[in-house]
């Protein structure tokens, strides 16, 4: 691997290691834990803008794992925020209670927009462009991970 390589690599890393600090000041700030902000933010950002979403979107989408979703969701529980409820055969889904609907308002929804206005300084195709390059990185780096034993 050539020294630019390298650099560009630790670069890479950095900026992902500052970008997930970002997230979890953000958290902080508006009283999360990390996987309560993920699990809610994506039920937020499933479509319904904070109605409801399926527990298994949720183990899919937020990328934690799913005892951390799960812990994450009984805490929310106790506080009222959303509780579990049947869907087809065995899986469920996440609602939100009207207090976690208010909720969801002030703290998913407000990093959520904090997120487009940070986009809103870029062009479709500098976007674009972005998106498809994660896309290629995320899709290289997943055929290293098939090879290593």
């Amino acid at each position: 691997m050539s020294k630019k390589a390298l650099e560009s690599l630790h670069r890479i890393n950095y900026l992902t290691a500052e970008i997930d600090a970002l997230y979890h000041q953000a958290s902080l700030k508006l009283g999360l834990s990390d996987s309560a902000m993920r699990t809610l933010y994506t039920i937020y950002d499933q479509g319904s803008k904070g109605e409801e979403c399926l527990l298994s979107d949720i183990y899919k989408q937020s990328g934690i794992q799913k005892q951390t979703v799960n812990s994450a969701i009984r805490r929310l529980e106790s506080e009222g925020i959303c509780y579990l409820a049947p869907n087809d055969g065995r899986g469920k889904k996440v609602c939100l209670t009207e207090k976690g609907k208010a909720y969801i308002q002030e703290t998913a929804a407000r990093l959520y927009a904090m997120e487009c206005r940070a986009f809103a300084s870029w062009t479709d195709e500098e976007i674009d462009t972005h998106i498809r390059l994660m896309e290629k990185y995320a899709g290289s780096f997943r055929e290293q991970l098939q090879q290593l034993r």
